[in-house]
């Protein structure tokens, strides 16, 4: 039994060095992303409802006066 208690110090111990580890590195900016921004503007930017709606109507008052003529 006394193994039980022991393995279980250990484990609380291991567990403590890894969360001051990972507090340590986001404080000292390990997680910071420094590369999407300067990508980010290689993206496009998504559409919105708006944008789509009136390219649609216009679309259709193209195909209208195409008729027409």
């Amino acid at each position: 039994m006394s193994v039980v208690f022991v393995l279980i110090i250990i484990g609380i111990l291991v567990a403590s060095v890894f969360l001051i580890a990972f507090i340590w590195a986001v404080r000292n900016g390990q997680f910071d992303d420094s590369y999407t921004p300067s990508v980010r503007i290689l993206f496009d930017d998504p559409v919105s409802s708006k944008e789509n709606d009136r390219d649609l109507t216009e679309d259709k008052s193209q195909k209208k006066q195409s008729i027409k003529s």
